[in-house]
């Protein structure tokens, strides 16, 4: 990150000495290679710091002021998990819905404009889509607010509805690929020569979908739906930045202006981890499904 953040928190018209003496207390003066492997060596401790930005601008008997980053992070990341939670709750089985219904009544009118609105939803990105949802349901119609301001103390209805335009802007942005991806795994299903023995045996529309169709094009419907998970986890960073979410991205966009180093590192490896983690499970998923993936051919 550009500047410095022993100048920026001591001011201009800081001594020369001073300056330095706070950059070898910071650490700042060592190089960043051996800092960055000194503090992912305390990680693996469980010790992720204390926080640059809790400190006092005025040395002297005020003494030091910093906050641990795990205490500026638990309570923001928890703000993310429900966003995310929420939202998810809200986007998979919509676009599942979706998705069959489309994949049933192929080449109709209600195929076309579904498929024609998730092209439209995957194509737009998220603050687009949050300052859309902000004029249309907190301006010209004010039914939402604009700002998602929560906190500890904030009740779970309050918390929903205070939560509502971030919620429809990541369950957008996200649902189309998922209804997409559905689509496209139940028409290839239905193309079997199964699904046709069981149309024949008698089977009813509904019992096609839930006891032969869905159950065998579940696994790569669960492959992008994984992933869709990851990708709604990093698309809250600029979700809650357009909201004034209080969340773990909005933390991280803050501690990158404020130019926090331990609280942007500690950001950065949650999110890389959780991105990590939930495409690892996506490629379980297809490879449990179909162990054929396990062999070369």
């Amino acid at each position: 990150m550009p500047g410095d953040f022993a100048t920026e928190i001591l001011g201009q018209s800081a001594t020369k000495s001073s300056v330095e003496a706070l950059r070898s207390e910071l650490g700042l003066d060592k190089h960043p290679i051996p800092r960055y492997f000194e503090w992912l060596s305390n990680v693996f401790q469980g010790d992720f710091g204390s926080s640059f930005s809790g400190r006092s601008k005025v040395q002297g008997d005020q003494g030091d002021r910093s906050r641990l980053v795990v205490e500026l992070i638990i309570p923001r990341l928890k703000n993310t998990l429900f966003l995310t939670g929420v939202s998810a709750l809200v986007a998979i089985p919509l676009a599942l819905l979706l998705g069959i219904s489309a994949a049933l009544y192929r080449n109709s009118v209600y195929d076309r404009s579904a498929t024609g609105f998730s092209l439209v939803t995957v194509s737009s990105p998220e603050f687009f889509t949050g300052y859309i949802f902000i004029l249309l349901l907190a301006t010209l119609f004010p039914v939402f607010p604009t700002i998602a301001n929560v906190n500890e103390d904030t009740s779970l209805i309050d918390r929903f509805y205070l939560t509502a335009l971030p919620v429809f802007t990541l369950t957008l942005v996200t649902m189309g690929h998922m209804m997409r991806m559905t689509r496209s795994a139940i028409i290839n299903i239905l193309s079997s020569e199964y699904i046709e023995m069981a149309k024949l045996s008698g089977a009813t529309r509904y019992e096609v979908i839930v006891k032969h169709a869905l159950p065998n094009a579940w696994a790569p419907i669960a492959q992008v739906i994984t992933i869709n998970l990851a990708y709604m986890l990093i698309g809250s960073v600029v979700v809650e930045f357009v909201f004034n979410y209080q969340g773990i991205g909005r933390l991280m966009v803050g501690s990158v202006y404020n130019r926090d180093i331990p609280v942007v590192q500690a950001c950065a490896l949650i999110f890389a981890s959780t991105y990590v983690i939930l495409n690892l499970l996506a490629d379980l998923i297809g490879i449990i499904s179909n162990p054929r993936l396990l062999y070369p051919k």
